[in-house]
């Protein structure tokens, strides 16, 4: 570990300077790949390789390298995108790195999947080992990719994260910040079903989990905290960290699910309100052990934006 090169491709996302710092500080030399030359973290080596949108030459970038770790692609938009694009972005792309990778002689290649390569929506709890359903365009890439890694004479991990919540976050999770920030009392008391969450912390080190012969290669793993929290306790601990109580009133999910629909915010209340648990059960057994619970996570997210 000490001294060997990492490669890492989408390292300028929101994920990928937690990673390049958990590596760094794991010994790790690390190599970016990037589509245009910029400027990179400090110790980090750099290396132009183009979009991946069109064929790339792996050669250069590879050269020393004994693992690699694969972030870029297109993240998940919604509906409209074409189902070739994001085919070409997060399984052709994918693929074509894995195979020269191979050709390498690389030791390890970890993938960074989504939970959306097993399900788009689920009930209940959802484990490693389901039969996986992705019911859009990103998450059938994000699974065709998994597949094709599965064809190759390659040790590779697949990890799927669910929601990954940190410093810098967007979509959902900022605008549960957002509203953790406001002066007023939240009317989400009673929403307590559960759902997984993923400190961004958490992701990195299983990022280096993955990388160690303690992780079982050629296969995917779902990655999440291991404790699921209710949007009540993630209002509440983001508000712990702000240095206030949760300031929450517990009205009736049905007379909230009234006022969506006469907002037309049915779709945002459903996605607030559902249970969505997955469970990390196969990393665990396997010996990985999260740096960070759940709350402290969201306190310290809710103090990094109170600092800035």
């Amino acid at each position: 570990m000490i001294g060997e090169r990492a490669l890492v491709t989408g390292s300028g996302g929101f994920i990928g300077p937690h990673v390049v710092a958990g590596l760094q500080g794991a010994g790790y030399r690390v190599r970016l790949t990037q589509r245009v030359a910029s400027r990179a973290p400090e110790g980090c080596e750099t290396v132009v390789t183009g979009d991946l949108a069109a064929p790339i030459d792996w050669s250069a970038a590879l050269a020393g390298v004994s693992c690699v770790i694969h972030l870029a692609g297109l993240a998940h938009a919604g509906p409209g995108l074409d189902d070739a694009l994001y085919r070409r972005l997060n399984t052709d792309a994918t693929l074509e790195l894995a195979q020269a990778a191979y050709r390498a002689g690389i030791s390890r290649f970890v993938y960074i999947s989504s939970i959306k390569a097993q399900s788009g929506a689920f009930d209940g709890v959802l484990r490693d080992d389901d039969e996986p359903a992705p019911d859009d365009a990103y998450g059938r890439s994000k699974r065709a990719a998994e597949e094709g890694l599965a064809r190759l004479d390659l040790d590779w991990v697949a990890l799927r994260p669910v929601l990954v919540y940190g410093p810098g976050v967007k979509a959902n999770m900022a605008a549960l910040l957002r509203l953790a920030r406001s002066p007023v009392p939240l009317p989400l008391g009673a929403l307590i079903a559960p759902r997984s969450l993923l400190a961004v912390e958490n992701l990195a080190d299983a990022v280096l989990f993955a990388l160690t012969p303690k992780c079982p290669p050629r296969r995917a793993y779902i990655v999440a905290d291991p404790e699921p929290i209710s949007v009540a306790g993630i209002i509440a601990a983001l508000r712990a960290g702000l240095g206030r109580g949760p300031g929450l009133i517990g009205v009736p999910p049905g007379l909230l699910r009234l006022a969506a629909r006469l907002a037309r915010r049915q779709d945002a209340f459903v996605k607030l309100s559902g249970s969505l648990v997955a469970a990390p059960e196969g990393l665990l057994r396997a010996g990985w052990r999260p740096p960070v619970a759940t709350q402290e996570a969201l306190k310290r997210l809710a103090m990094s934006t109170a600092a800035g």
